[in-house]
């Protein structure tokens, strides 16, 4: 008993001192996650600073200059795709209307006959609860918009804190090793070239994953001719960043647009291909190209993902 006493005590005070740590993290998540997706994008940044830095380019322009010009590539993809999907939504708006006759017409006049009174009065009851529940939707737009507002704050944030990470790196890593007695500061630089390695080698796996995934939507929809090819296949691109849940909303929204837009059949191929694609990334991408890099069992990566979805959502896995 007394044993057991003494440890209860010590494993309550681990639990309590985690749970603090954990809360701390999840109340500074505004902090924390820009943190965590400046550390990826460095790995992705510094090596190209670096190379420019050994041909005279200085650290903080060469820096300033590849986080700018990759801003740009992005802002210049979004205004090239921007017409596109302009030009298309016009059609999916009209096929989802016809789509959406279809079914209200299959609904009178399929097995379940129902009527288009019966129709009627369910759209008109689904209308009053939208009215009846104006508050609930007025204080989830406000969070929506403090929500909007957070994740500007967060990319802002993250640009600064990249600028900040790639000309300062070695700084901060002379920083740190500072903190430690003389005596640990060869451990704590090998443990941080490891971790620092095992994460380039994450970005660059999932880099390489995202690339696979997206070029695979993008020509199975425009092979069998439905639109908004380029859109979905960078949807799925960013999709395949967000662990289990990214390539799961990926292959829905692709399905469904294949859906209104080109049918049925269209529509459980491109459902048919995310289903072979998420299960080659599984079992073939992962293992080859993570496996080197992470070195981690799966039931560690399960475990690991759920509890991050458990305490932040998505963006905790």
């Amino acid at each position: 008993m007394v044993a057991a006493a003494a440890y209860s005590w010590r494993f309550l005070l681990v639990v309590a001192a985690v749970a603090v740590l954990v809360y701390g993290l999840v109340k500074l998540r505004l902090l924390v996650f820009p943190i965590i997706i400046a550390l990826m994008l460095t790995t992705i940044v510094a090596p190209a600073a670096e190379w420019l830095t050994k041909r005279g380019v200085p650290r903080g322009l060469a820096s300033l200059t590849l986080i700018l010009g990759g801003l740009a590539a992005i802002v210049g993809l979004v205004v090239l795709l921007a017409p596109l999907v302009a030009g298309e939504l016009g059609d999916v708006g009209t096929s989802l209307r016809e789509g959406t006759d279809r079914v209200l017409r299959w609904l009178a006049e399929g097995p379940f006959e129902v009527s288009e009174r019966d129709v009627d009065r369910f759209i008109d009851q689904a209308g009053e609860q939208i009215s009846q529940s104006r508050g609930q939707i007025a204080s989830g737009v406000v969070a929506g918009a403090i929500a909007l507002i957070e994740v500007i704050a967060g990319i802002l944030l993250t640009i600064v804190l990249l600028f900040f990470f790639v000309r300062d790196g070695d700084r901060i890593n002379r920083w740190i090793e500072s903190q430690f007695r003389d005596g640990n500061q060869q451990h704590a630089r090998e443990m941080g070239a490891r971790a620092w390695a095992v994460l380039r080698g994450y970005v660059r796996g999932i880099v390489i994953i995202a690339l696979f995934d997206g070029a695979v939507i993008g020509v199975t929809v425009l092979v069998i001719g439905a639109p908004l090819a380029a859109p979905l296949a960078l949807i799925t691109f960013f999709g395949a960043f967000f662990p289990i849940v990214g390539a799961v909303v990926a292959g829905v929204i692709a399905a469904l647009v294949t859906l209104v837009t080109s049918g049925l059949s269209d529509a459980l191929i491109v459902t048919a291909v995310t289903v072979v694609i998420n299960q080659l990334e599984g079992d073939v991408l992962q293992p080859l190209v993570m496996g080197k890099s992470l070195n981690l069992h799966p039931v560690a990566i399960l475990v690991a993902l759920t509890a991050g979805g458990i305490l932040a959502g998505v963006p905790g896995a």
